[in-house]
């Protein structure tokens, strides 16, 4: 028995469009866990452009410039996409690219890499990050990865992270915080239901407080972030027949970046006071940074007015190194995941028209 011969190495067309760049991206398969072949594929592409140094972490992929410009950004996006359901191959469809990665994230990929080759003398610095399994649980993340094992490769003045955001500028992003909210009670037949106490009925308090409650609208060095604090689970019950003694309701409180991820909890805590609570999870939000000169000039190459980011992206992960950062790629971010996702053709080449003029300091967004 032989063992089978391995498959061919596929190389990307670096110098076509970038809306066919999306196309052959989104047509390589990379589901989170199996992004090894997209990513060899990004290496073998980029192997020859001289002015790029090459580093690669498992199957996340960075290239850097080191010409000594006074100032360096860093740039990234996820390889991997959330699961196909019929909606690839991808197609065109009138002014639309049809297909799963599409919106989330090969756009902004096919963008990032097709200006990697190309920008061979940037205004700046730049260092590319192309990372794996963004789309699964935090301790997988290539982009976590790669700062614990490297985190001098996220040096840099300003970050952008091209998730898609209808290529606006979406700055920093909300934090995101997961509590369990417990009631108990006391186990009895429900025909004898006063001789129990029924642990679902002690979170009708807790229910009233979530619909009475009031979330934030905080402004952020000049963006509004709208804050919300809901119920996303709930669960209790034994049987048809038995008051139940143990209830839970999940919460989801999405916060301000101006609040930390301390305060954060101690807000939930300060709302749910007297209940038994339990953070299960918390991740920091991010600043939007917008007013370091070379974001400034970002924002004049791009054009329009900067919005907030109100989901929880990966621009947190360079806000904790110290780093700004902001999501600007191509894609309806609502598309994001959809069977039917697809994106907009003129937004992929906005999104590279913006991001070419900014990096190679050619001309701003009024010329």
């Amino acid at each position: 028995m032989t063992d089978s011969a391995p498959a061919p190495l596929v190389f990307l067309d670096l110098g076509a469009s970038s809306i066919e760049l999306t196309r052959q991206l989104c047509d390589m398969r990379s589901v989170s866990g199996d992004e090894t072949a997209i990513a060899d594929a990004i290496v073998a592409s980029l192997s020859g452009s001289r002015h790029l140094e090459i580093h690669r972490d498992g199957d996340t992929v960075v290239a850097r410039t080191t010409l000594g410009r006074p100032s360096r950004v860093v740039i990234a996006g996820h390889i991997d996409t959330v699961p196909i359901n019929d909606n690839l191959p991808t197609r065109y469809e009138g002014d639309y690219l049809w297909g799963r990665g599409t919106v989330d994230m090969k756009g902004g990929v096919a963008v990032q890499l097709k200006l990697a080759a190309e920008l061979t003398e940037p205004a700046v610095d730049i260092t590319w990050m192309w990372y794996d399994n963004e789309e699964v649980s935090s301790e997988l993340n290539g982009l976590g990865r790669l700062a614990r094992n490297s985190p001098e490769l996220f040096e840099g003045d300003f970050a952008i992270l091209g998730e898609p955001t209808n290529s606006l500028i979406e700055g920093g992003c909300n934090g995101t915080l997961r509590a369990e909210i417990r009631t108990r009670g006391l186990r009895a037949h429900s025909a004898r239901s006063w001789v129990g106490e029924n642990a679902i009925h002690a979170l009708a308090p807790v229910l009233a407080t979530l619909a009475a409650y009031e979330p934030r609208q905080v402004e952020v060095e000049g963006l509004v972030y709208r804050e919300g604090l809901n119920a996303v689970g709930i669960s209790g019950g034994v049987a048809g027949n038995v008051i139940p003694d143990a209830a839970v309701v999940e919460v989801n409180y999405r916060f301000a970046p101006s609040r930390s991820g301390a305060e954060a909890e101690a807000h939930i805590r300060q709302v749910f006071a007297g209940f038994d609570v339990t953070i299960v999870d918390v991740a920091e939000g991010a600043r939007p940074g917008l007013d370091a000169p070379v974001a400034r000039r970002f924002i004049d190459a791009v054009g329009g007015e900067p919005l907030p980011k109100y989901g929880w992206t990966d621009v947190a992960r360079f806000s904790a190194l110290g780093v700004p950062a902001v999501n600007y790629g191509p894609g309806d971010p609502l598309k994001a995941h959809a069977d039917d996702e697809r994106v907009l053709l003129s937004q992929i080449t906005d999104c590279e028209n913006g991001l070419r003029r900014w990096l190679a300091g050619t001309a701003s967004a009024a010329e």
